[in-house]
Order: structure tokens, then C-alpha cells, then sequence
């Protein structure tokens, strides 16, 4: 059997086995087609898409389509996630390495000027990545529709389907179109009302290198992804299009094929490339499509349909999300988009949260690449930063909805790429630092390069590794899963050893940093040439506390590696503390160069207050107020990835109503253009707006609206921690916490009326809420650390604080803190008292 033939019959088996899994292990799904999934989770418009950004996305992880929805010539824009251009490569360019000891010099020598001046002359790469690339478009032509009325088309959440409605010279026309899980292929399914009614033309177009094979009953096509900085292009794919008609005939023509007078069609479309993993491009595209697709054909369209539905509900029906609603759902959603911070539209936050849960679904699944800068979708050849994975931020937004919401099992694909770039970054770790371990920088491919990417002003910055590692980490902390925290140890403590090799004695305090570095994509000198390089931002140290500590209660754990989690305990101890500057904000650098005019979209050194839990509102009050401080004077308007982000801080600054005021910056209506802004917001489609289109905002916003609702980072579970007077009475229903508690929580003229918890993994469960409460259950008055491990919260140095800074310390709400011992697989039920 070919290589390919092994790999998609690999493929389908594992859809098939997680499916059955699924079936049995199915937490808190829901029936298909409920009044929720045909009513409430409706994108719909009265409108075909006249551009991309108002096109409907559709995906299956791997294989993604935008369904455009015009009646005369509708358009599948299609993605295969392992087309991009180049070929396996790393772009690691060991000539750096003298600039890089001679730029640490001179930083640490304070020549920051001279630093940058030999940064930018010296420091660059082979290459800076591969974009990822289009498939192509599949057109349906439908002479004489362009005459027509009573136009609908929407996207379904509840059941991952996309349909186009309208009426032409008193014929109702309907499309159906899915990416099936399943199945492996994009299916469409033309019908009308009236026997012998649907006539259409097949063709296809594609920016790639490609041949159209017109077969007697199917297309064929055969490309190749370009050549990209001097990296040859060694993708080859297979698209194969096959309708399958009832009534009617088809015939092949010069310009695809000809369906005439059928009364139904049902199109297949499958893909299938020569990738097999980021060294080996050896597969057989054309055996893979086959495989997929002669699969797909042994089944009928209401058993594809049907499967499709119940794999992709076993994810998405695990949490659900009530807010309320208003006349305003009456609208189509682009108005309601364009009238959100002006009508009273609850209904639309809970659709915004939702369309994060299933573009992950939709994006990322379990032997697929990981979600990159757009999901699967890009109708490029050339995208907007090559639609990589830019790990300064926007790859682990990206994921942070997987646990709390209840989707753990997509985080895997970020995983493996985790366990390749622990392979690749050993070159980047040893011939540009000498360090032993593995490294990468701001930005990776499906080559998983790490050498710098755009450097040396955004590229420099060395602690992409320590950030990504931290998911796994993370996904331990909400799962207690010991097998996967052993299988992946390997992972974090090389990431670990590599700074515990590299970090450099700063010599003023003889504190141990990074260097050279930057605040990701930010400059500290405005005066002259603008300057990023640096020594010891404060990220930086935050990312390397955070993954030390990480690795040493990893160890712990496994009861392994004591001396290497002694060796990093005493090189954690030497990392630098926070520090509050002279206008009372967190300093961004080591130095006080903060300036309050700056309004830059990155404020990264507000990573300790999300995702991290290193500043907390009960915690370090002091460091609490200046990261306000340092957010404020941000500004809340900025791209829609960092409004995402700020949703996130302000709920953990447990201030709901200004965490709301951000969610009316991010849905608010943008026009579709391909122009980089500082200005984001959403597009017609409910997708992010950077602009122009990136996804983790998206994501960004469904993890904010979470940690709205509950939060577990800082020692217990904070119940309604940030709810925002616009969402007086609601019910969430899924949501996950640390520790493995699953919480379904209702409220009423914004009090919690009822609280279910669901121990998976038993232990104390400590509970911070803001009404009383009755249970059966025994509550008791918490005091001292949490005993449960999974929320141990970290224990950092005091601040160093400007003797100028204003001193600032604003309240917080208390509320009651019980803990509650539990066992595994039991729930517990708590109701307001009185």
C-alpha cells in the first residue's frame, strides 16, 4: 500500500475511533437539532457575500472552504491545511551568532543604539518562513439566477452547516454545504422544489501552479505550491470534484462540466497532498484524494450529513451559553454587528462566543496542523504575514479557549507542533546561542523553522518556546492527565534548559536575562532611531519564571529530575522582579522607558496578568493597580487580536463592564479590505478584523467572555468574577475550570441564583462567590493555600517601585471563600440562600 493510501486510511480509521469514543465518553451533548442549534446559532443574511469578508467559513481541521452564496455564480473558496509554499527547511543562519554575543556586549554595556545599529546590519535568517497557500476556487455557474428574490443564507453552529435559500421564476433553490469530519470531503447538495430544475456549470481557478484535468464525470486537479526566498516548492496536491446526480445528465465540456435539467446534486470535493510531516513530502496526493473520496462515495447524503452533525456536536454541545434575547436577533447578523454598542443585543455576544468554539473545531482537530493566523481559511498564495504561527501572541490566543471551554482534545495539534520544534529548535539553540535544549523565536511554518523571522526589530525575541510551552502546562493543570504531562516533560524541560544555559548576568544587579531580546514588536526610544533590542523586558522574565516553574512542579509530579528543578529553583530566584515606573505603570522594559503616549497594540508585559497568574487582585494589589495603569494608557481601541487581549485583562482586573466596553470595540462592523490598520473590529462574517483578517481575535474574545464568567487562576474558582451590567439574568452551562471542574452557573439581576459543580478529579474545590449560599453539600470557611495542587498560585518578589510613582490601590470585591472537599465524578449543587 502506497503512502498515502497509509496515511488517509489512517486518518479516516482515527476519525472513526474517536467518533465511537466520543459516543460513550459524550459530556453534556445535547439531542441534534434542538430549538437552540435551529433557532439561536444562526449567522444568516438576506444578502449573497459580495467579497470574502462576508463569505461563510466551513472546516473539518484539515479542509476548509468560505461558501460565498450567489445565486448566478456561487463560489467554494478552498483550503487543505498542508499547502504552503517552500519546502522542508530550517532558516537558521549560523552566521549570526558572533552578532549576537557582540549585540549582548553592547547591551549589557548600555549601548543600546549601537546594539541596534549592529542588530540590524548582522542579524538575519535564511528566510523568514513560508506562507501558507490557497487550494483554489470551485465556481458553480447558474445562468439566468441572477434573477431572483426571497434570498437567505446562513451558518448553523449547532450543526456546522451552511446553507443559501432564494427563489428563482418560482422555484425555491436550496445549497447545503458541510466540511465533513467524518468523511474527509466538502460536500455540497444542490435541490429545488420542482423536479429537473438545477442546471449548472462546474469550473474551477487557482492563483497556484496547477493543471484541470476535465474527466468524463469528475474534475481533476494537480498543483504545487510556489517557491518562496529561494525555497523551492515541494508540495504537490490533488483536488478531485465528483458530482453525483439524480435525473439529468452531465457532460464534459472545454470549461468543466455540464449539469442539465437533474432534479438533485450532490458534489464531493477531496484533497489530498504529498506532506507527511515537516521533513517528508514523500506522500502520494493523487492516492490520497482517491482514498477520500471513492470513502465518501459509499455513503448516502443523509448518512454523511447525519455523521458529520453528530461528530462535530460531540465538541461544540459540551457548553452552552444563554444571555438573553432581544428584538434584535430579527436582524440579519451583519446589521447586527453594525449595531451592537447601540442596541441591546446579549444574544450576539453569546453567537460571538460560540463562533469561537466552533472555528476551533472547525480549525483544529486531532491530526491536523494547528490553527494558523487564520484557522484553515486564506484565499491567498502571498497572505498578510504569510499566515503563519506568530508565537509572540497570536498562536497561543488561538488556543486559549481549548480547556476552558471544554476542548481539550484540539489542543493536540499544537501539541505535536510542540514536539517538533523541540527537534528543529535544537539548531537554533546551539548554533546561535551555544545552549543545549531547544528555542525558537517570534515566528514558525509547517517546516517548523525558528531561526528569526522579520529580524532583527520583531524576530530577536527568543522566548517563543517558553510561551507555546506553558499550553502544556496548562492542559495538565485542567486535566490532571500524569500520562501526558510524562509524555510531554520532555518537551518543556528542554525549553527550560536552554535558558538555563543562555540567561546572561545583567550587571548593575547581577540578575539573570535574557538577551537580545525585545518587547515583542515595540520600541523604548523615540528620540532618533526607533530601538527594540534589548536585555531583560519584562516579558521576557515573566515567560522564563513562568516555564521554570512549570518544569519544577512538572518534576515534582513525576517524581523525576530533582536536580534539575533545584538548578532552575536557584536561576528563578535570580531572575528580575516586576517594577512599578515613575508614572505609576508596570514597566514594559528594565529600564523606566515607558512612555504614556504610547498606544502600541502589544502591552506584553501584561502577560503575568493574562494568561499568566503572577499579578492578582487578592495577590499583589500594588502590581495589580500599575498594569491598570499601563493599560489605560494603552487605550482600548486597537487591532482586534489586542482588543481580544484586553478583554481578557480587564475581566481578570474583575471590572465586567469595562471587559464589555472592549467586546463593543471588537463587534463593530468593518468593510472588508486587505489594508493592514491599527483599527480592528469584525467583519460581516463574524470573523476577526486585525484588520486585515486574522483569526485570534476570534478566540481571543470567546476566552475573555469565559473569564468573564468564571476564573480559576488564582487560587479558587471565582464565580461571576466580571459580569458586566449588560448581562443582568443568564445561564452558562460546560465551562471548565483548573483542577477538572466543570460548572454550570445561572444568575438573576446580576446575582448567581444556582451553581452545579462536576468533579472530575475530586479534591478541594475553593469557591469565591458574592452571594450566600444553601447546599447539601459541606461548605467550609477556606484558610490558607488551596490544597489542591492544581491551584497553586506562584510566589513571586516584591516589586521595585519608582520613589516617584503615585501610589494607587483601588478596592476589590472580596466576597465569601468556602472550600468544599469532593470526589471524583460527583456533582454538587448550591442555590442562592433566601
Amino acid at each position: 500500500m502506497s503512502s498515502g493510501l497509509v496515511f488517509s486510511s489512517f486518518l479516516s480509521l482515527f476519525r472513526v475511533l474517536v467518533y465511537g469514543c466520543a459516543v460513550l465518553l459524550t459530556l453534556s451533548c445535547q439531542t441534534i437539532n434542538t430549538p437552540m442549534s435551529s433557532t439561536d446559532l444562526r449567522l444568516w443574511y438576506d444578502q449573497p457575500a459580495q467579497n470574502w469578508n462576508q463569505a461563510l467559513p466551513i472546516g473539518n481541521g484539515r479542509l476548509g472552504a468560505m461558501v460565498f452564496g450567489d445565486p448566478a455564480q456561487e463560489q467554494l473558496q478552498l483550503n487543505e491545511d498542508t499547502i504552503w509554499a517552500g519546502g522542508p527547511n530550517n532558516n537558521v543562519n549560523p552566521a549570526a551568532a558572533d552578532a549576537i554575543a557582540q549585540v549582548t556586549d553592547l547591551l549589557l554595556a548600555g549601548k543600546y543604539e549601537q546594539a541596534q545599529a549592529l542588530a540590524d546590519r548582522k542579524i538575519k535568517s535564511t528566510n523568514d518562513g513560508m506562507p501558507y497557500q490557497t487550494l483554489g476556487n470551485l465556481i458553480l455557474a447558474f445562468p439566468g439566477h441572477e434573477d431572483y428574490n426571497d434570498f437567505y443564507r446562513e451558518l448553523d453552529l449547532g450543526n456546522a452547516v451552511a446553507t443559501t435559500r432564494y427563489r428563482h421564476k418560482g422555484v425555491t433553490f436550496t445549497r447545503e454545504t458541510f466540511s465533513s469530519f467524518t468523511d474527509q470531503v466538502v460536500v455540497i447538495r444542490l435541490t429545488a422544489d420542482r423536479a429537473g430544475q438545477i442546471s449548472t456549470r462546474l469550473g474551477f481557478n487557482s492563483p497556484q501552479t496547477h493543471q484541470l484535468h476535465i474527466e468524463d464525470t469528475r474534475l481533476r486537479v494537480e498543483g504545487r505550491g510556489h517557491a518562496h526566498e529561494g525555497v523551492e516548492g515541494k508540495i504537490r496536491f490533488t483536488a478531485l470534484i465528483e458530482p453525483e446526480i439524480t435525473g439529468g445528465r452531465v457532460t464534459k465540456a472545454s470549461d468543466g462540466l455540464h449539469i442539465d435539467a437533474a432534479d438533485e446534486v450532490i458534489i464531493r470535493i477531496a484533497v489530498g497532498t504529498n506532506f507527511n510531516h515537516y521533513d517528508d513530502v514523500s506522500g502520494n496526493s493523487v492516492a490520497r484524494a482517491e482514498n477520500y473520496l471513492q470513502h465518501a462515495k459509499q455513503k448516502s447524503y443523509p448518512a454523511m450529513r447525519d455523521e458529520h452533525i453528530r461528530f462535530y456536536q460531540q465538541f461544540f454541545d459540551r457548553v452552552a451559553l444563554d444571555l438573553g434575547t432581544t428584538p434584535a436577533m430579527d436582524q440579519p447578523t451583519d446589521q447586527r454587528i453594525a449595531q451592537f454598542a447601540h442596541q441591546h443585543d446579549p444574544q450576539l455576544a453569546m453567537l460571538y462566543f460560540q463562533y469561537g468554539r466552533y472555528l476551533l473545531i472547525s480549525s483544529s482537530q486531532p491530526g491536523t496542523q494547528p490553527a494558523n493566523l487564520q484557522g484553515i481559511w486564506n484565499p491567498h498564495t502571498n497572505p498578510p504575514w504569510d499566515s503563519k504561527y506568530t508565537v509572540n501572541i497570536n498562536t497561543e490566543m488561538n488556543y486559549w479557549p481549548a480547556e476552558v471551554t471544554q476542548l481539550p482534545e484540539l489542543h493536540q495539534p499544537l501539541f505535536d507542533m510542540l514536539e517538533d520544534l523541540a527537534v528543529t529548535g535544537q539548531e537554533s539553540a546551539k548554533k546561535l546561542y551555544g545552549g543545549r535544549g531547544w528555542m525558537m523565536h517570534h515566528n514558525t511554518d509547517i517546516w517548523r523553522i525558528t531561526g528569526q523571522v522579520d529580524a532583527p526589530f520583531y524576530g530577536q525575541w527568543q522566548t517563543g518556546g517558553a510561551w507555546l510551552s506553558q499550553h502544556i502546562w496548562m492542559h495538565y493543570l485542567f486535566t490532571g492527565d500524569k500520562d501526558f504531562l510524562r509524555k510531554y516533560y520532555p518537551v518543556i524541560r528542554g525549553a527550560a534548559q536552554f535558558f538555563a544555559d543562555t540567561l546572561q548576568v545583567e550587571p548593575e544587579h547581577q540578575w539573570l536575562v535574557v538577551v537580545p531580546s525585545n518587547s515583542p514588536e515595540n520600541t523604548y526610544r523615540r528620540e532618533g532611531t526607533p530601538t527594540s533590542i534589548s536585555a531583560g523586558t519584562t516579558m521576557d522574565n515573566q515567560l522564563v519564571f513562568d516555564l521554570f516553574s512549570a518544569v519544577i512542579e512538572a518534576s515534582a509530579v513525576l517524581g523525576i529530575d530533582e536536580a534539575f528543578a533545584t538548578e532552575l529553583q536557584t536561576k528563578r530566584d535570580r531572575l528580575p522582579p516586576m517594577q512599578i515606573g515613575h508614572f505609576g505603570q508596570l514597566q514594559e522594559w528594565l529600564a523606566d522607558w515607558d512612555d504614556p503616549q504610547d498606544h502600541h497594540r502589544h502591552v506584553s508585559h501584561l502577560y503575568s496578568v493574562f494568561p499568566s497568574n503572577q499579578i492578582s487582585p487578592y495577590r499583589t494589589p500594588e502590581l495589580l493597580n500599575a498594569a491598570k495603569v499601563s493599560l489605560a494608557h494603552r487605550g482600548d481601541k486597537s487591532t482586534g487580536w489586542s482588543m481580544g487581549w484586553k478583554i481578557n485583562w480587564w475581566a481578570r482586573f474583575l471590572d465586567g463592564n469595562r471587559a464589555y466596553a472592549l467586546l463593543q470595540e471588537q463587534i463593530n462592523l468593518t468593510e472588508a479590505t486587505d489594508a493592514i490598520s491599527e483599527k480592528g473590529g469584525t467583519y460581516a462574517n463574524m470573523l476577526d478584523a486585525h484588520p486585515p483578517f486574522q483569526i485570534d481575535g476570534n478566540f481571543g474574545v470567546t476566552a475573555g467572555i469565559a473569564e468573564m464568567l468564571v476564573q480559576s487562576h488564582d487560587g479558587f474558582i471565582h464565580i461571576l468574577p466580571a459580569l458586566p451590567e449588560a448581562w443582568p439574568q443568564g445561564e452558562v452551562k460546560g465551562l471548565v475550570t483548573r483542577g477538572g471542574f466543570v460548572v454550570d452557573i445561572a444568575w438573576n439581576n446580576g446575582e448567581l441564583t444556582s451553581l452545579k459543580l462536576h468533579s472530575r478529579l475530586g479534591g478541594v474545590a475553593r469557591l469565591r462567590v458574592h452571594t450566600t449560599l444553601k447546599s447539601d453539600a459541606r461548605l467550609l470557611p477556606a484558610n490558607g493555600d488551596n490544597p489542591n495542587r492544581f491551584f497553586s498560585t506562584p510566589v513571586i518578589k516584591p516589586p521595585l517601585i519608582n520613589q516617584d510613582a503615585p501610589v494607587q490601590r483601588a478596592p476589590v470585591r472580596e466576597g465569601q471563600l468556602w472550600d468544599l472537599e469532593t470526589e471524583a465524578g460527583k456533582d454538587y449543587v448550591f442555590y442562592r440562600a433566601g
